[in-house]
C-alpha cells in the first residue's frame, strides 16, 4: 500500500477504528497480495521500493540489503512479515518472543495522533514465530527479540528452536549477564543488548565493561519514551535525544555496532541518526504515521546526500522515437481535418469521398472524429516519450527506461488490432516499419540505464501531503485511460459502435453495411487503433505518476500538464467540431479532465518547488 493510497485511507477509515484493527487490515492485505502469484511484482510495480545496491552492507557476518528495519512493536502477530521485504526494509525484528502466549496482553491505543503501547504489550509465542518463518519465503535478516521476563528454561528453549531460523537475537543487559556470558546456552547467532537512552546516560553505566563481554555483538538503543497509566509513547524530541546518545557512544567506541529503535518519523530523522553514527535503524510508530513508503523515502534522502558525478546516458534515439510519434500524430491530424480518408481507403471501400458525402455526410464526420482523437493521443504520447528521454533516460533513471519501453511495446502490439476486422491500413503499417528500427536501437541504448532516483524531500509537511493527493489523481487518471483504451479497443474489434454513435449517424449497422460491406471494418480499424494508442499513453501517465513524483521534479509536472493537453483538446474539440456533443458520451472525458486539473493544482507546490533547497550533509550509513 503506497503512501498515495495509504494516507487517504488512513484519514477516511484507519484513524476511525482501533489501532490493532487497522494494523491487521493493512498487514494482512499486504501479505495476501505478496502471497499470490505475481503479487510481489505488483507491489514492486506500484511502489518501486527495492533499495539500491549502494545500501548493501555486511555487519557481523550478516548481509543487509538496507540499513532500515522494522521494529517488532509494529507487527506482533507477524501478519505483515511476508510483505515487509517488498517495501524496502533491510531486516525485521520479531518479538518480544515468549514460550507461551500470556493471558494478559493489551493492544496499543490511539490518543489524537499518538500511538500508545502498553507495558503489557502483545507478545509473539514461539510456535507462531516458528510457523511464520518456516512457511514464508523471507529473504531479509530476522532479529528475534526475547521478552525480558522469560526465565532460564524458557530462554534455552527459545534459543534452541530459533537459532536455525533467525540471524540475530536481541535481549536485555540482565539476560546477557545471566545467560550469554555464563554460557548457559552457547549462541551461534549475533547477540545485541537492548538499552534505553536513559540507561546509557546514567553515570554509573559502564559501556566499556559491557562491550568487553565476549557474547555481545552490538547494542540496540531505544528512543526515549514517557509512560502514563501503563502506556508509553515516544517523547517529542526523541530523535534529537537518540542522536545525541548515539554520537556519545560512537565517539568513545567507534567499533561498536549500534542499532536504533524508534525516533524516526521522517527521512530527515533517519539522516540525523546515521549522521550521528548509527549502523542500522528500526522504525516504530513513525512508520505508521508516515506510511509504508517511508523506507523508500529514506533511501532516496540518503542517496541525495551522496556526492556522485552526474551520469549522462545516450538518449537521442529514444528522443527520436518520441519525436517520430509526435510528427506522425501531426500528420494524422492534418489528414483528419482535410481529406479524412486516403486513396487506399477509397479503394478498399469501393467508394470515393464524394460518394460517402452524397449518402450521409455524417459518416465522414464520424470517421474524422475517431482519427482526430487518435492523432491527439499520438501527439500526447510523443510528448511523454520525449520528456522521458530528455529528463529520465538521459539522467540514468531506471524507472524512466521501464516506463518508456513498457508503453512502447504495448503500442507496437496494437498493430494487431488494426487488422482485427480484416482491414490493414498501409499508412499505419509503413509508420510502424519506420518506427521499429528506431525503437530497436533506442531499446539497445537504454540497457545501460540503471540509476536509482534520489530526493531532497525530508519532511512530512503539508506540501508533501498535498502532493500525495495530486499523485493519486494522476494515478487514477492513468489507470482510467488504460481501462478506457481497453474498452474502446474491445468495442472496435467487436460491436464497433455504441448506441450514441448510431444516434449521431442516424443509421443502423445494417444500413452502413448496405452502403459498403467494407465500411464498418474501416471504422472498426480506426476505433481499435485509437484504443490501443490510449492504452499506451495511459500506461505512460500511470508509470510517470507512480514512479516519478519527487520533490522539485518540475519536469514531471510540466510533462503531465503539457502532455495531456493534445489528447484532451482533440477528445473534446473533435466532438464539438462535428457536432457530436451527447453529454453521456463525453462524460468520461469530462471526469478525466477534472482529475487532471485537480492533480495539477494539488501537486504544483510539491513538484515545482526547488528540489535542491536542502543543503547536503553526509549522512549515508
Amino acid at each position: 500500500m503506497p503512501d498515495w493510497s495509504y494516507h487517504p485511507l488512513k484519514k477516511l477509515l484507519l484513524d476511525k477504528i482501533s489501532p490493532k484493527t487497522s494494523r491487521e487490515f493493512i498487514h494482512k492485505s499486504m501479505s495476501t497480495i505478496a502471497s499470490i502469484p505475481g503479487g510481489r511484482n505488483l507491489i514492486g510495480f506500484l511502489g518501486h521500493m527495492k533499495p539500491a545496491r549502494e545500501f548493501q552492507k555486511e555487519i557481523n557476518h550478516t548481509g543487509f540489503p538496507s540499513p532500515i528495519g522494522l521494529s517488532g512493536h509494529i507487527d506482533p502477530n507477524l501478519s505483515g512479515i511476508n510483505a515487509f521485504q517488498e517495501l524496502g526494509f533491510g531486516f525485521v525484528e520479531i518479538g518480544p518472543i515468549v514460550l507461551n502466549e500470556p493471558q494478559k496482553q493489551n493492544e496499543p491505543k490511539r490518543e489524537k495522533d499518538q500511538i500508545l503501547f502498553s507495558d503489557n504489550q502483545e507478545k509473539v509465542p514461539l510456535k507462531l514465530a516458528i510457523k511464520k518463518i518456516i512457511n514464508l519465503n523471507i529473504r531479509i535478516p530476522i532479529f528475534a527479540k526475547i521478552d525480558a521476563q522469560v526465565n532460564r528454561n524458557e530462554w534455552d528453549i527459545i534459543i534452541q528452536h530459533l537459532t536455525p531460523l533467525v540471524d540475530a537475537f536481541i535481549g536485555t543487559n540482565e539476560q546477557m549477564n545471566s545467560y550469554v556470558e555464563n554460557n548457559v546456552v552457547g549462541l551461534e547467532r549475533s547477540f545485541y543488548v537492548s538499552l534505553s537512552t536513559d540507561e546509557l546516560n546514567k553515570k554509573e553505566f559502564k559501556m566499556g565493561k559491557l562491550i568487553q563481554h565476549t557474547g555481545i555483538d552490538g547494542i540496540v538503543v531505544n528512543a526515549p519514551h514517557r509512560t502514563e497509566d501503563s502506556y508509553w509513547y515516544e517523547v517529542a524530541n526523541a530523535n534529537k535525544c537518540l542522536a545525541k546518545t548515539i554520537k556519545q557512544v560512537k565517539d568513545l567506541h567507534p567499533e561498536l555496532t549500534v542499532i536504533t529503535s524508534g525516533g524516526v518519523e521522517t527521512p530527515n530523522d533517519a539522516c540525523t541518526l546515521f549522521r550521528a553514527g548509527a549502523d542500522l535503524a528500526m522504525l516504530t510508530d513513525g512508520y505508521v504515521k508516515a506510511g509504508p513508503g517511508l523506507p523508500k523515502r529514506i533511501h532516496e534522502r540518503l542517496l541525495y546526500e551522496e556526492d556522485r558525478p552526474i551520469k549522462h546516458q545516450n538518449w537521442y534515439l529514444s528522443f527520436l522515437f518520441g519525436l517520430s510519434i509526435l510528427i506522425g500524430g501531426i500528420i494524422a491530424l492534418y489528414f483528419a481535418f482535410t481529406s479524412i480518408i486516403l486513396p487506399y481507403d477509397e479503394s478498399f471501400l469501393g467508394l470515393t469521398r464524394a460518394d460517402i458525402l452524397q449518402v450521409n455526410p455524417l459518416i465522414l464526420s464520424f470517421m474524422s472524429h475517431d482519427r482526430m482523437a487518435l492523432a491527439g493521443t499520438m501527439i500526447s504520447g510523443g510528448i511523454l516519450y520525449i520528456q522521458l528521454a530528455r529528463h529520465g533516460i538521459k539522467y540514468d533513471m531506471h524507472w524512466a527506461r521501464i516506463a518508456f519501453h513498457s508503453a512502447a511495446i504495448v503500442g507496437f502490439l496494437g498493430i494487431f488490432l488494426f487488422i482485427g476486422f480484416g482491414y490493414f491500413d498501409w499508412l499505419h503499417g509503413l509508420f510502424w516499419l519506420i518506427l521499429l528500427p528506431i525503437y530497436y536501437f533506442s531499446f539497445r541504448e537504454g540497457k545501460k540505464v540503471t540509476g536509482t532516483p534520489y530526493s531532497s524531500q525530508g519532511q512530512n509537511d503539508k506540501v508533501w501531503q498535498y502532493g500525495l493527493y495530486g499523485q493519486l489523481m494522476f494515478i487514477i487518471l492513468g489507470f482510467l485511460i488504460v481501462v478506457g483504451g481497453i474498452v474502446i479497443s474491445t468495442i472496435g474489434v467487436s460491436n464497433v459502435f455504441v448506441s450514441t454513435d448510431l444516434s449521431y449517424l442516424c443509421m443502423s449497422p445494417q444500413m452502413l453495411d448496405s452502403i459498403s460491406s467494407n465500411l464498418i471494418p474501416v471504422i472498426a480499424h480506426d476505433r481499435a487503433g485509437f484504443g490501443s494508442a490510449l492504452v499506451s499513453v495511459g500506461l505512460l501517465v500511470l508509470m510517470l505518476s507512480l514512479w516519478g513524483f519527487r520533490k522539485g521534479e518540475r519536469w514531471i509536472w510540466n510533462t503531465l500538464a503539457i502532455g495531456a493537453l493534445p489528447a484532451f483538446i482533440a477528445g473534446i474539440g473533435t466532438h464539438i467540431y462535428i457536432g457530436y456533443t451527447t453529454f453521456i458520451h463525453l462524460l468520461p472525458v469530462y471526469f478525466l479532465i477534472i482529475l487532471y486539473l485537480v492533480g495539477l493544482v494539488l501537486s504544483y507546490p510539491f513538484l515545482k518547488r526547488n528540489k535542491n533547497s536542502v543543503s547536503k550533509t553526509k549522512c549515508t550509513p
